[in-house]
């Protein structure tokens, strides 16, 4: 999934497995700041020490991930540019946010909403990225059903998802969560294709 920063521009629709999942969920009206509980996570807030985090996340993106949302070559965005986005950019309060292990107390990446422009009014795009070290152990999944049901209290009726087609790792994912690929995509010779998927709720 994409990061939000931009140098340019600075089997879940079973209630019974949901409510396993989502233990609690403190829910703020949209647009406000949102915490969210699951039995193994914490998706609240972003604070400005964990930029440390985002920064981690910038380094580890596949190279086939366009330039501007990788480390260039002067090395940003630097800790000190991601700091000041967590400050000034809502969206790290109440979009994407941070996902702590609750047993370690460690922030391990982001999963939430954010408005992207690609879908229709009213429909947010659903996007996580986590740290390489702790995938496959099932937290982007569990992040993922605790923000979709989220959405669904909230009112949403549908959500979008742009997903690279070699990211396989996402793919599964967003599948597992109850996404469907579209028709739509967005062909890039040099970084592969976006594909384009959906959910109603």
């Amino acid at each position: 999934m994409s990061s939000v920063y931009d140098r340019r521009h600075a089997p879940w629709h079973d209630s019974s497995f949901v409510r396993e999942m989502v233990a609690v969920m403190i829910v703020g009206a949209p647009g406000s700041e949102v915490l969210l509980e699951t039995s193994r996570l914490l998706l609240r807030p972003w604070r400005v020490d964990e930029a440390v985090v985002q920064r981690e996340l910038w380094t580890e993106r596949d190279p086939r991930v366009p330039p501007h949302r990788r480390i260039d070559a002067d090395g940003h965005p630097t800790v000190a540019e991601l700091e000041d986005s967590i400050r000034t950019n809502k969206v790290w309060s109440t979009g994407l946010l941070a996902v702590e292990r609750k047993a370690s107390r460690d922030v391990i990446g982001y999963c939430g909403l954010v408005d992207s422009g690609r879908g229709s009014v009213g429909e947010p795009e659903l996007a996580f990225e986590l740290l390489r070290r702790i995938w496959r152990q099932g937290y982007a999944t569990e992040a993922s059903l605790a923000v979709l049901e989220w959405a669904r209290s909230s009112g949403y009726e549908r959500l979008w998802a742009t997903v690279w087609d070699w990211n396989t790792a996402s793919r599964r994912v967003l599948a597992k969560v109850g996404f469907t690929e579209t028709d739509r995509k967005e062909v890039d010779a040099v970084h592969g294709t976006t594909l384009f998927t959906t959910t109603r709720l």
